[in-house]
């Protein structure tokens, strides 16, 4: 007789608590948000846009932290951060500035935006790969290969953000925004070393400093924002040159710390 074999009873989800569910739920509203700003973007809406732009990436930067102070981190909860800023980064920027002004360029300017959305997307596989390099020297782990998703959809913006503050229509030419797109996503996929801020550590002399001119910094965006955000976004700038540096300058003392190899003894 034929033995029947037993049926395999389907796999159930194991229960999780609400607190480990919180850190996805914060991506889940990035998501949204960076979704919502095309809503906008087609109503004409464009200073909501930008705002519901930025909303995405403080959720972006709260969930990951959120998941470290809960003992909440998962391999589900990296792949959906990772594919949330794939959309809110990578998609939406260059959709939001097509609509703006760069449609006037025609299919040149289509092809920008799909070149921004295509710098982010390897941007974004090869910051998944790198995570799993444990050869790296130890002081790599203070900066980013290349600009990060957040901060690349936000230089993209600029332009429009200038608009707000100056009126000036030479920023709504799609030859300049065309040219700028193509600047920050070549930024996003170049091996130029960018300071990693989170891990920035803050001598005791310079906290009460830091503490002002983060509330300088909150002062002006409740009172100025767009010219803020914009001298914001030039600072980062600023920041590369001194990055590299920065990099340069560790790399060397790594290698003068490195014995040199033994000569080979003829037999």
């Amino acid at each position: 007789m034929l033995r029947r074999r037993p049926t395999r009873q389907p796999r159930r989800l194991r229960a999780q608590s609400i607190n480990r569910l919180i850190p996805n739920m914060v991506t889940l509203l990035a998501l949204c948000s960076g979704l919502t700003a095309i809503r906008f973007a087609l109503e004409g809406r464009w200073q909501a846009t930008v705002v519901a732009i930025f909303l995405a990436a403080i959720f972006d930067g709260l969930d990951g932290r959120l998941a470290r102070l809960m003992n909440a981190t998962s391999k589900f909860g990296a792949e959906l951060d990772s594919l949330s800023d794939f959309v809110c980064f990578g998609v939406v920027p260059p959709v939001v500035l097509f609509l703006w002004g760069l449609n006037d360029g025609g299919r040149v300017g289509w092809a920008v935006a799909l070149f921004f959305t295509v710098c982010m997307a390897l941007r974004l596989a090869r910051f998944n790969t790198a995570l799993e390099d444990s050869a790296r020297p130890p002081w790599t782990y203070n900066f980013f290969t290349g600009v990060p998703a957040p901060a690349g959809a936000a230089l993209a913006l600029m332009p429009l953000i200038g608009y707000f503050e100056f009126q000036a229509d030479v920023l709504k030419r799609p030859l300049l925004i065309g040219v700028w797109l193509l600047i920050v996503g070549g930024l996003m996929v170049s091996r130029i070393p960018t300071f990693s801020f989170k891990k920035v550590r803050i001598p005791n002399w310079l906290v009460l400093p830091f503490m002002l001119v983060a509330g300088g910094i909150a002062a002006g965006l409740a009172t100025e924002p767009w010219l803020t955000l914009l001298a914001v976004q030039t600072l980062y700038l600023v920041s590369i040159p001194l990055s590299i540096r920065a990099a340069r300058r560790l790399q060397r003392a790594l290698d003068r710390s490195q014995p040199l190899p033994s000569e080979a003894k003829p037999d």
